[in-house]
This record gives C-alpha cells, sequence and structure tokens, in this order.
C-alpha cells in the first residue's frame, strides 16, 4: 500500500514537471498584430469598393450612380496653419486654380446632373434609397465635444458599409470620434502660446517684405475675398508666406505641436483609434475583391 502511494505521488510529479517544461518551451502566447496605419492608395481602395457597392445597391432600386474618386485633384492640399511648402506655393499660390477646377468638377459630376434630371419624386425616393427613410432606425454616437449626432441605419450607404465594416454601429462610432481629432488637433496647436509666438515672428518677417499680414489665416482670407487681385500677386504672396515659415520657424513649431497634440488625441481616444484601424485592415481584402470584380 505505501509503496503504490509512493508510485502515484512520483507520477504526479513528473507530470508537473513536464507540464512546466512544456509551458516554458510554449512561450508567451502571440499577440495580436497591431492594425497600421493606412497608406492613401489603401485609403482609395476603400472609398473606391464603398461608392461601388453603393452604385450596385441603388441599380436595385432602379437608380443610377457613377464612382468618383476620393482625390479628384491629387495635387490638392489644406494647409492648416501655414502654407509652408515652397514649390505647391510656385506653383498653386493659394489655391485659386484648384478652386476653379473643384467648381468644375462640382458642375460636371454626372451624379449631380442625374439627380438634377430626376422629378421631384424620383429625387425623393433616390435620397431614401440612397441615405435611409427617416422612418428607418436611428443610430447615435457622442463626439469629442460631447456632441450627440445620429444617422439612419438603412439604405444603400448604410447597406455599403456594413457589407465593408460589418458592425455599422461600431463603424458609425468611432469614426465620428475620429473623424473630429483633426479639427480638434488644429485648434489646440493654434492655441498654444509657443505657436502665436512663432506667428508673431512670421507677420514680422511678413512686413518686412512689403505684406502686412498678421496671421497667415489673414493672408488666406484677403485672397479669398478679392477674386480680382492678380495671379502673380497671389503666387508672390504665397512664396513669401513659406519662405517666412520656414526662415521664423513657424512651420517646424506648427508641425511639433501638430504632432504633440495629435499624440495626445491619439492617446485619449486609444480605443476608438485602435477599432477603427482594426476594421478598415479587415476591410481591405473585402474592398479589393469588391473593386476587381466591377
Amino acid at each position: 500500500m505505501r509503496r503504490h502511494r509512493r508510485a502515484v505521488i512520483a507520477a504526479a510529479a513528473l507530470v508537473t514537471v513536464v507540464g512546466a517544461v512544456g509551458l516554458a518551451n510554449a512561450g508567451p502566447e502571440p499577440s495580436t498584430p497591431r492594425p497600421h496605419a493606412l497608406s492613401e492608395a489603401q485609403k482609395d481602395t476603400l472609398h473606391e469598393a464603398e461608392e461601388v457597392l453603393t452604385r450596385a445597391c441603388m441599380a436595385s432600386h432602379g437608380f443610377t450612380t457613377w464612382v468618383v474618386p476620393r482625390r479628384p485633384l491629387p495635387d490638392d492640399r489644406d494647409f492648416p496653419y501655414v502654407v509652408d511648402d515652397l514649390r505647391w506655393a510656385s506653383r498653386h499660390g493659394y489655391g485659386s486654380d484648384l478652386s476653379a477646377q473643384r467648381e468644375k468638377l462640382r458642375t460636371s459630376d454626372p451624379n449631380r446632373r442625374y439627380f438634377a434630371g430626376l422629378t421631384s419624386s424620383e429625387q425623393r425616393r433616390a435620397l431614401d434609397a440612397l441615405h435611409g427613410r427617416k422612418s428607418a432606425r436611428h443610430i447615435t454616437a457622442r463626439d469629442p465635444a460631447g456632441m450627440t449626432v445620429g444617422r439612419v441605419d438603412d439604405g444603400c450607404t448604410a447597406q455599403a458599409q456594413r457589407e465593408l465594416y460589418g458592425d455599422l454601429e461600431t463603424w458609425f462610432r468611432v469614426t465620428t470620434v475620429t473623424d473630429a481629432l483633426a479639427a480638434l488637433r488644429s485648434r489646440m496647436t493654434a492655441g498654444d502660446a509657443e505657436f502665436t509666438k512663432s506667428v508673431e515672428d512670421w507677420s514680422a518677417c511678413m512686413r518686412a517684405r512689403g505684406f502686412p499680414y498678421t496671421t497667415p489665416q489673414e493672408t488666406r482670407a484677403a485672397f479669398n475675398a478679392d477674386r480680382g487681385i492678380s495671379r502673380e500677386k497671389e503666387i508672390r504672396t504665397a512664396v513669401t508666406e513659406a519662405r517666412c515659415a520656414a526662415s521664423t520657424g513657424l512651420s517646424r513649431t506648427a508641425h511639433r505641436l501638430d504632432e504633440r497634440y495629435g499624440k495626445q488625441l491619439r492617446q485619449r481616444y486609444e480605443e476608438e483609434v485602435r477599432t477603427r484601424l482594426t476594421l478598415e485592415n479587415e476591410a481591405l481584402a473585402r474592398a479589393r475583391t469588391t473593386v476587381r470584380s466591377q
């Protein structure tokens, strides 16, 4: 009896040792790969896939739509703080040429022209098909400012996004938050005392060169308000703005603060940022298949 008990204890000890060795050899559990930020080409693919899915859905309702690119003017850029690309400024000034091209694209847009050609009753049906009926279920989300925004859980846009991203409510929630972060980041950067000081230095640089503007926003507003300003003066002013942005350090300060506040916001809304990236990464394969099949 005693010999049998010793054998049982020895066997149990052997199992424990073998189990421990197995765990040691197994190593840590593999972690889920962190979703990566999408390239511009990948964003274009997701956009095109959503357009293709929306077009198919609208066709099922008896309407025609056309796929339009996410970036119809690749050279179109936004400078939230100051025009600091000298080559871009020497070519586009403050972008009046691009504004004219955008207007031309808007008036020639086949979707707008098609919708304008529908009767009033057909337009209402087309809008219901695209955006959903007002009587359909609504979903809501809260943006970083605490405002509650909503949308209809119906229509071809919702259907296309559901096919791409799966859970529409989650997609709407995380995009509501993350889409608002760029504007919030810009406000935080522009309100920083270091940025304000750099703008003062930039303004002094502009005045010394014959351009009495207090802020970069003031220069833009002046050219947007007065369409009679010559193209030559627009480019000359924008080029001077870019040179002063470099020489005074405003460009470096703006980009550094923008990155700092961007990082803070990404950490503050880490769950929403990570979830959106995960949904986008997972949707890429479906998007590529959709685009190839059109």
